[in-house]
């Protein structure tokens, strides 16, 4: 599996973590995909500012990193779903973590605050925590 685009040697992994999910388009994507979202097409609609072929590029790139697999849905193979692999699941609390800093921190007083809901039990979901020390 590739470990890295630039700071594959790097100590840190943060560094080797952004090299994967450091720009806008692949964390939104990624939340899509948390969402449900797993037709190309369906990525497109809800990400309307992201170019077909950036779209295309950042699924080919994240299922050559192990993110992602596709899945064909069709006899013919000419039509597949793009699924997150354990390795992309387990981004869940990392999606969760940043639209958590978000809503706390980026938006204004009156402004409404969208919060995750669990499909289960459709209840908001706890909010993410980390502790230091």
């Amino acid at each position: 599996m590739p470990t890295h685009i630039r700071h594959g040697r790097s100590p840190c992994p943060v560094a080797r973590s952004l090299d994967v999910l450091g720009d806008k388009w692949t964390l939104l994507i990624i939340r899509e995909a948390l969402s449900g979202t797993t037709r190309f097409m369906d990525f497109s609609h809800q990400l309307p500012g992201l170019a077909r072929t950036l779209l295309s590029h950042r699924l080919k790139r994240l299922i050559a990193l192990g993110v992602f697999e596709t899945i064909p849905v069709s006899q013919a193979g000419h039509y597949h779903e793009y699924v997150l692999t354990a390795m992309g699941r387990e981004l869940f609390p990392v999606v969760a973590a940043l639209r958590q800093w978000g809503a706390d921190y980026l938006f204004g007083d009156f402004e409404p605050r969208p919060c995750l809901v669990d499909r289960r039990t459709e209840m908001p979901d706890a909010p993410v925590g980390v502790q230091f020390g």
